[in-house]
Parts: C-alpha cells; structure tokens; sequence
C-alpha cells in the first residue's frame, strides 16, 4: 500500500488514526497495540509472505535484548558480548540470504568458474530499515543506554508504519519515550495541523516532481541505449535521476513525517537539502541523516574512527562507504558507488588537512562556496550514474557520454509522464513541450538549490535556520484559511495524478 495511493488514503489512515485515539481513551496499551496491529497489517498488504520473517526478526531481537538486559544487571560481560554477537550474527544471516545470497553465489561462480544455480529466493520489503534499526537497538541495550521490557511497545517500534518500509532508520532513544509519553495519545489539532503540512509537500515532491524525471531517468539507464547517447542526452539521464531520487526520498521522509505527527509520534529528519552541500563531509550530514548516523555511530567508529592514524582512518572511511553501498543492493554499482564516496571523503578530508587557505582568502566567499557546491554536486552525479545503472557496463557508458565521447548530441523528447498528460501535453507542438522540458529541469534546480526545505517552511523555528539554507525566496506556512486552501488544491491535483504513480524508489533497498 502506496501512501500515495486511494486505499491508503481513504481507507487505511482513517481507519488507523479512529482505531488509534479511540482505543486511547482506554488505555496507552490498547492504542499502542492497535497501532503495531495496523502496522503489520499494512505490512502484509504487500505481499503475506513477508509478514513471518518481520515477526520472526522482532521475537529474536526482543528476546536477544531482554537477555542483554539481564547480563548487563548481572554483571557478566563476557557472556554478555558473546549473546550480542550471536543476536546480530542472526540479523545479518537472516539479511544476507534474502538479499545477497544470490550476489554471493555469483562470486563464487565467477571464481570458480563453475555455474552455480541461483536461489529462488523473494526479498522482503524494507528488511534493511527493520534489520538495522533492531541492530541498534542490541547494541544500545549491550551499552546500557536502551532497557526494553514492554513487547507492546517494542512490537510498534520496529513496524510504526510510517517509517517501516523506507526508513528513516530509528533509535530506542527517539521512539520509546514518546510511546510511554501520555501525551502522545491525545489528539491535538496542531500536530494533524503540521503532519498535513509535511505531508502535503511530500506528496507534491512525489507526484508532481519525481515521477515527471521518471521517464527520462529510465530512457537514459535502459541498457540498450546507453552506448548511442549523446553528451546532451546522458546528462539530462544523470540529472533526471539525481533531481528524481531527491524528490522521491525526501518525498517519502516529508510524508512520514507528517503521517507521524497526526499519530502525535515525530520522526527524526532524514534530509536537509543534502545537494547545497559545499563538501561532501557535509552531504552526508545532510543526506540520508539517519543512515549516515548509523554507519557512523555502529560501524565507523567501532572500526576505529580518526583514533588510530590517518591511514587507519582512510581505511575505515573506504570501509564504511563501501558496506553503506552494499546495503543499499547486491550489486557491484552499489559497491562501486560506495568506494566513490569512500575516495571522496578521503579527498575531502585529505584537503581539508593541506588546503592553501592564505592562496585561497584573495577569493570572495560566495564565490567560494558557490564553486565548491557545484563540485560537490557533479561529483555526487557521476556516482548517481553507478547507483542507477543495472550494471557497470551501462554506468561507464553513460559516462563516456557524458565526457562527449560520443559528441554531444541533442537533446531527447522527455518521455511524457503524469503531469504532462495532466496538462495535455502531448498533443501540443514540439516547441511548447520543449519549453516544457526546460521549465521542469530549471525548475526543480531551482527548488532544489534555492528554494527553503520542507522543515524550513512548516517548523523554522524548531530546526533554525541551517534548515533554510541561502534561499532564493522565503516561504512560511502558517494555519489559516490561505496556507489551507493551497494545502487543499495541492493535495486535490496530486489525487489526479494517483492513477498510473510508481512505487518510492527506496522500496527496493
């Protein structure tokens, strides 16, 4: 089930939030376990079998941090690290037979050279999320910072709905004193007030902007074409998915977030406009944020850190990267795409250590800044191409024609998406859709460079004013009867669009 989709919208959410708060007026127990029953069951919508493996994940991470609860008071730390090794031993071999298996018996072929027989085997949805969010959850429970006894609240945790299928990927911390919180399970006009807010302009970046780069991003990375194109073309593909991926995710997190609020529960960021980085250290504080903590906080400084030397540190930079692209899919792009921003985060930090301020202070900083954001972003577009390209032969390709290798070409007629039928589009002359084109890609640069983010423009005053970046224009949403009417036609043309939207791309991670 879509969240842009008529059943959810019509159906389940209105359902979910009557069953939520009028259960509440018994008790926390009975709202709490109506909402972990609504979130399986919106769990199974996809696909049932599915639902025994996410059932099966929580019973042994629930029993596995109960146990980590009991060593911890009993003082046996031995054992106590032996039973954590053994739980998330357990995790990763539940994750690595579903998602890699089949990646890793085509290693072994290819070494061997003997043909191996694949493993029918169906992925789970979201089992990265629910993997590493119980993952950190052991090991908070290992370092005494978690203490988890109510399987009720547990249970919701893991499946809360809104965050299951594509993140964000949540702490203990964050989530379990809101449940236990009494407050939380009153209705509240200014939260439904806010979560419509965030989930307005989430469905607006889904409906209207990522499924419109769409098609050309897929005309692009098609396997078949991509030794033909142009320069022109196979920029427009890059660019395409890079402004589509954007909208699409942070769509997504914009929803949950809002979705989340009307269930009185707020989700942590997970985007603050990543792309106006001017380094890529920054991007990744500013991209995927609850992923990039997690890499950071269970992996990264487990394996050391910066404590150990600069080269142990470099090392431990192309470590992290490399097994953050191959949790994102069992494919060498990702891997690749990894090792690229491993080595750019080793360059940026290797720069950082030797840069020539004094060659560098004779140059204004906005034009500093500027300089450096437009080579962050080239360079997180050439690493895109590998994140979605089927296979490395296709990313070099379209990498070559990027360099002009192949000329440069022209420009493709965009492959009509839902806007453009909205807009009856296709029966005007070639000119009028080019102009069309052109508006589109300038504009969600625009949006994207310029324009403040979605936390910045409902909840300025909650994240300050790094939420905003340097925008072009300033926009403040505010209750009342203005923001209301532009909340209801946007949502009322996005209903317009549900008929032939796609899935978010972060289902398939």
């Amino acid at each position: 089930m879509l969240f842009n989709s008529y059943p959810f919208l019509f159906v389940f959410l209105p359902i979910a939030l009557a069953g939520y708060f009028g259960l509440a007026r018994l008790g926390q127990r009975f709202a709490a376990s109506w909402l972990a029953l609504a979130s399986l069951g919106f769990y199974a919508w996809w696909d049932t079998r599915f639902l025994p493996v996410l059932c099966l994940s929580i019973i042994w991470n629930f029993g596995a941090g109960c146990l980590l609860n009991h060593l911890a008071e009993a003082r046996q730390g031995g054992l106590k690290r032996f039973i954590l090794l053994i739980a998330i031993a357990g995790d990763l071999a539940a994750l690595g037979y579903f998602k890699y298996v089949n990646f890793f018996i085509g290693i072994a072929g290819d070494l061997s050279g003997i043909q191996l027989a694949a493993v029918n085997v169906v992925l789970p949805l979201g089992i990265s999320f629910f993997t590493f969010t119980q993952i950190a959850f052991l090991v908070d429970t290992a370092q005494g910072k978690a203490r988890e006894f109510n399987f009720i609240n547990y249970v919701l945790f893991v499946t809360y709905f809104p965050h299951l299928i594509a993140g964000p990927i949540l702490h203990h911390k964050q989530m379990m004193p809101q449940f236990a919180d009494s407050a939380t399970y009153v209705p509240r006009s200014t939260n439904f007030a806010i979560g419509a807010a965030y989930f307005t302009i989430g469905l607006l970046k889904k409906c209207l902007l990522a499924d419109s780069f769409a098609p050309d991003a897929a005309a692009a990375f098609a396997t078949a074409g991509a030794a033909t194109l142009g320069a022109a073309a196979a920029w427009k593909g890059a660019i395409a998915y890079t402004l589509q991926l954007y909208f699409d995710f942070s769509g997504y997190i914009d929803m949950a977030i809002g979705l989340s609020l009307c269930f009185g529960v707020r989700l942590p960021l997970n985007f603050n406009s990543p792309y106006r980085a001017a380094n890529i250290i920054d991007f990744w504080r500013r991209w995927h944020m609850t992923l990039s903590q997690f890499l950071r906080d269970y992996l990264y400084i487990p394996l050391g850190g910066n404590r150990r030397g600069t080269a142990r540190r470099y090392a431990n930079l192309m470590i992290t990267m490399l097994l953050g692209g191959l949790w994102h899919g069992a494919s060498w792009t990702f891997v690749i795409w990894g090792g690229l921003h491993g080595l750019y985060l080793i360059i940026n930090h290797a720069w950082q250590h030797v840069k020539p301020t004094s060659a560098l202070q004779h140059i204004p900083p906005a034009i500093r800044i500027t300089v450096a954001t437009l080579i962050t972003f080239l360079a997180v577009v050439v690493a895109w191409v590998f994140f979605r390209a089927p296979d490395a032969t296709t990313a070099l390709l379209i990498l070559q024609a990027m360099t002009g290798f192949h000329g440069l070409g022209t420009l493709p007629t965009r492959t009509f998406s839902d806007i453009d039928l909205f807009l009856m589009m296709t029966k005007l002359p070639s000119a009028i859709t080019f102009w069309n084109d052109i508006v589109l890609y300038i504009g969600g640069l625009a949006i994207v460079f310029f324009l403040p983010n979605s936390q910045a423009i409902v909840e300025p005053e909650r994240y300050g004013k790094d939420a905003a970046g340097l925008p072009l224009l300033s926009l403040r949403w505010q209750p009342g009867w203005a923001w209301g009417a532009a909340m209801g036609l946007a949502v009322a043309f996005s209903l317009t669009l549900f008929m032939s939207t796609s899935e978010f791309l972060y289902f398939q991670f």
